[in-house]
């Protein structure tokens, strides 16, 4: 087989990998069943990993896979599956573009402690229970925050944009999408991390693959031991220094014939670029023979075309409940003080979220309601970035649970739709001095109304005016009262996050048929 078929074939399956990740990280649409996602995240290998710890299931099980693959292959995850990487491939080949210098890398030495401490420090703070670490620098959840924070608004300003010239033609192909909440920390530091890992791409290909990422060492060091590896024939090289040249992992030291497997990310621009057979792919025993096993490579992806095939399938969009207008002539004065952030119905408490959840933000896309927000200090710097509930921007929908379905890594639990309408993520909490109906002396209810439990109900008040009362046994602080509730600044009832996650009560009051009414006896006219 011609040595720039490995390349080739990387390439095509890198795109294969690459374009299901980030549409299912940009969907606003909702066009995307759920129920796909867990098949497009089934291989990254921290989630799975992750996963595996809080449910193991088939879904949980990608890492293994991806752990034999590196022992036979090696790191065909860093060169293949990984969307971080491919991202870094994109900027280096617009590097190779913008420079057009013929050497372009240089072999360089392993950052050993740097690369060793990093991982240390990710596993330590993971048996400690904090997933800072990992949130941090696992490659997927990097990716993740990037695509969500910085290219899915630019989709969204984009889709409006030709959305509102196609409508001029009486053309709805596309509709308007409202982004309901700006976190600018959060923004920040997801363009502080594209910004970062852009430069060293640009500069060293994939330095930070080879000197900060942890999946990147500790398949590396497996690596090492493939099965299958790339090496130098030092008969055949002609010390040309292509191989070195084109090698973005910078482990090509063509002076001493040697590659160094622990940073090589398999993606076989050496094999592509050098004039005789002096570089190859083979089994290990077999080094010198011209013998390149790439049905191997082929067998162990194919199963992945049966499993992201559907991606065209509908969904209906789930709309949100419409906000109650009400004119507003005073603004509240008790400002709201909340304890503890409001964490997704199937985390199970706020601990065990905090040191799952890597914040890759797929909940967060997916989320109809747009109620799931990336927080900043909310759960305090152990929780940055992770996920919560902003009943500002909207309402945890009450016949929704997308999120448990999407979750890669088991932060967000499974849970059945029946079970997550009485899971207590908090209590609504009413401030009266701030109720319109306490201020101005006027009718409101938005909150009661828009409560789906009823556990926010109206008793009488004064002059025939009724106003809001929280049976908490109830609430399931679901926010949808928070969000309804039309006071501002500070809202007249909010919702505080439980720690655990609780089972409300059923309001069977919502279950009572309704009195006919014989409307001949009633209204005779």
């Amino acid at each position: 087989m011609d040595n720039t078929s490995f390349r080739k074939i990387r390439i095509a399956l890198s795109f294969l990998f690459f374009i299901p990740t980030t549409i299912i990280l940009i969907n606003f649409s909702e066009q995307i069943p759920s129920s796909l996602t867990k098949y497009i995240t089934y291989f990254q290998f921290v989630p799975s990993l992750l996963k595996a710890f809080s449910l193991f299931t088939i879904f949980s099980t990608g890492f293994i896979l991806i752990l034999l693959l590196t022992t036979l292959l090696g790191r065909i995850y860093c060169s293949t599956i990984c969307p971080l990487g491919f991202f870094q491939d994109v900027i280096n080949y617009i590097s190779k573009k913008i420079k057009k210098r013929k050497k372009r890398f240089n072999y360089s030495k392993e950052q050993k402690l740097l690369r060793w401490s990093l991982l240390f420090l990710c596993i330590l703070f993971f048996i400690s229970g904090i997933a800072l670490g990992i949130n941090l620098l696992d490659p997927y959840s990097i990716y993740g925050r990037i695509t969500g924070q910085i290219f899915r608004p630019i989709i969204i300003e984009l889709n409006n944009f030709f959305s509102a010239i196609l409508v001029n033609f009486k053309i709805y192909w596309l509709y308007p999408y409202e982004i309901k909440s700006f976190n600018l920390a959060p923004f920040i530091i997801s363009l502080l991390f594209f910004l970062l890992i852009s430069y060293m791409a640009y500069k060293n290909g994939r330095l930070y693959c080879n000197t900060i990422c942890p999946v990147g060492t500790l398949l590396g060091l497996i690596s090492k031991f493939s099965l299958y590896k790339i090496t130098i024939n030092k008969e055949e090289c002609l010390s040309c220094g292509l191989c070195e040249r084109d090698c973005k992992a910078n482990c090509i030291d063509s002076e001493s014939k040697a590659v160094d497997m622990s940073r090589c990310v398999m993606c076989f621009n050496c094999i592509s670029q050098c004039p005789t057979e002096g570089i190859i792919y083979s089994h290990k025993k077999h080094s010198k023979q011209k013998e390149y096993k790439l049905e191997l490579i082929d067998e162990s992806k194919r199963n992945f075309l049966f499993l992201v095939a559907g991606y065209i399938t509908a969904l209906s969009p789930i709309f949100a409940q419409v906000k109650k207008q009400i004119t507003i002539k005073k603004n509240s004065t008790v400002p709201i003080f909340r304890e503890n952030a409001i964490s997704p119905p199937g985390s199970i408490s706020i601990k065990r979220f905090n040191s799952i959840c890597t914040a890759c933000h797929l909940c967060i896309s997916t989320c109809p309601t747009q109620v799931l927000q990336p927080s900043f200090l909310e759960y305090g710097i152990k929780g940055m970035l992770q996920p919560r509930l902003n009943n500002e921007a909207g309402f945890c929908n009450f016949d929704c649970n997308i999120c448990s379905e999407v979750c890669p890594t088991g932060a967000i639990l499974p849970i059945e739709l029946e079970r997550k309408k009485l899971t207590q993520l908090g209590i609504a909490k009413f401030i009266k001095q701030n109720c319109i109906v306490y201020t101005q002396k006027t009718e409101c209810g938005a909150c009661s109304e828009h409560c789906p439990t009823k556990a926010v109900h109206m008793i009488p008040y004064e002059n025939n005016l009724v106003i809001p009362e929280v049976r908490e046994e109830y609430c399931i602080g679901c926010g949808a009262c928070e969000y309804a509730c039309p006071v501002k600044p500070y809202k007249a009832i909010y919702v505080e996050g439980n720690i655990y996650h609780k089972l409300a009560k059923k309001n069977l009051e919502q279950e009572k048929p309704q009195i006919k009414i014989d409307y001949k006896k009633e209204f005779p006219f």
